[in-house]
């Protein structure tokens, strides 16, 4: 099951040995030693947390979680302790997004961890998270790109079908192409009871969403010559869709103040007919005590854009131990724990995608009596075949923060698609000048 498990990381192809102590070493002693650890909050990585007491049991060490946000303010509060110089804490949350900004606070894992420690991981994502030469973090069960879920009993419906077909020309049937999700949004909607579709609209959320349609459009972010592309006729075309769903008030109102917990909790709720959304909400949409739309949840590869091409932004997540870190020993410990095979057994579980070529394996086998499960690992392994990540320029996370305000204006009709997209390119551009990119 190698292949089957490179393949969903295929976009980030490379490879990374490493040197030092062995694994059975593995959680280690550190009676007395106090971690202090910045991590991610949110409904889908919280379960893993549990496990830390088990870490702290086995080796005598305490770990203090002195900060848990989402990752957009967790980057604030990382960059705001750069300019401090306060990292004396030990281990972060890390994604392959926000890494390129920062790859100097954080240590080489692979001088702490050796080859058979790390030898599990799928070569591609631990190649991902090597910058510079140096492994700044261990992938966790977390690898992201996105699937549509749906719920199905709409599309039985017979009354349904037989109005959109007079309506739009064609058969209702679960989208291939992101022109006809918007007119089954437009069709499902009935504001303020229910909604065809979602969207995150701010912050690098809205930004990335952008980015995968523009590509999906024929478009390109950067050009070969690093400068800002965006504002091209594909960003436009791939702007003006969010702008025509938000004016036809076939998506929330406040869609502008969303992030992911609110997409999540949305479709959950039951209703949103359609949403583009992380393998990490799977389980939860499923679960009869959580979700309004569990045994009604169908999962479906990402639609295509106007140049055939399916949106698939990606990447994951990880843990990283600062350089400053007083006991990296035991910060290496912790984070390959959080990251071990039963530790990705565990994430997997409710739905995440692993980052372990073993964890694959058994995600595989696990699902074969299950249709649901089975769905969504076919529809998700068809959507990381032809995934990508972000532009590889560590200046991505400050664009997406002059960006996404500029995509809001349009969204909310205070500028023309165009207009925006034209003064985010200014500003990036002035962005990769002073970052000495261009």
């Amino acid at each position: 099951m190698r292949y089957s498990a490179t393949t969903m990381c295929a976009v980030l192809a490379l490879a990374v040995g490493a040197t030092g102590a062995s694994a059975q070493d593995l959680p280690g002693s550190y009676d007395g030693v106090t971690i202090d650890a910045k991590l991610i909050g949110g409904q889908q990585y919280e379960s893993l947390y549990g496990r830390i007491a088990e870490w702290e049991a086995a080796t005598g060490a305490t770990v203090n979680v002195i900060s848990k946000k989402n990752h957009f303010e967790l980057d604030r509060e990382i960059k705001s302790d750069i300019a401090t110089g306060e990292l004396g804490w030990c281990v972060g949350s890390n994604h392959s997004s926000f890494a390129p900004q920062y790859p100097g606070i954080y240590t080489d894992l692979s001088a702490l961890l050796s080859e058979d420690a790390l030898a599990d991981f799928v070569d591609a994502n631990l190649g991902a998270a090597t910058l510079g030469g140096k492994l700044v973090m261990l992938p966790r069960a977390q690898f992201d790109v996105s699937a549509l879920y749906y719920q199905k009993d709409i599309y039985d419906d017979a009354d349904n079908q037989a109005a959109f077909e007079a309506e739009y020309g064609y058969a209702l049937a679960v989208p291939e192409t992101w022109d006809q999700v918007a007119d089954q949004a437009k069709f499902f909607a009935d504001a303020p009871n229910f909604y065809g579709t979602q969207y995150a609209g701010k912050e690098e959320a809205i930004a990335g969403r952008f980015y995968e349609l523009l590509v999906a459009n024929g478009g390109e972010f950067l050009n070969a010559d690093g400068e800002p592309a965006f504002n091209s006729e594909a960003g436009v075309e791939a702007l003006q869709w969010f702008v025509d769903l938000y004016s036809a008030k076939a998506v929330p109102v406040g869609v502008p103040n969303y992030l992911w917990d609110d997409l999540g909790q949305g479709f959950a709720s039951g209703t949103v007919a359609l949403n583009l959304d992380w393998p990490g909400w799977a389980a939860f949409f499923n679960d009869p005590d959580a979700s309004r739309v569990a045994g009604n949840v169908g999962v479906a590869p990402p639609p295509k854009g106007s140049a055939d091409k399916r949106t698939g932004w990606s990447g994951f997540h990880g843990f990283s131990v600062t350089e400053d870190c007083e006991n990296p020993e035991a910060a290496a410990s912790l984070v390959w724990f959080l990251t071990n095979e039963d530790s990705q057994k565990l994430e997997s579980a409710a739905g995440p995608l692993p980052t372990r070529d073993s964890v694959w394996e058994y995600v595989i086998e696990q699902a074969k009596d299950d249709p649901y499960r089975s769905e969504v690992l076919m529809a998700f392994q068809e959507a990381a075949a032809t995934a990508f990540p972000v532009p590889q320029t560590p200046s991505w996370i400050e664009i997406t923060n002059v960006l996404y305000p500029e995509l809001q204006a349009a969204i909310l009709g205070d500028k023309t698609p165009q207009e925006a997209l034209d003064d985010a390119a200014k500003e990036a551009t002035y962005i990769l000048e002073d970052a000495g990119e261009l």
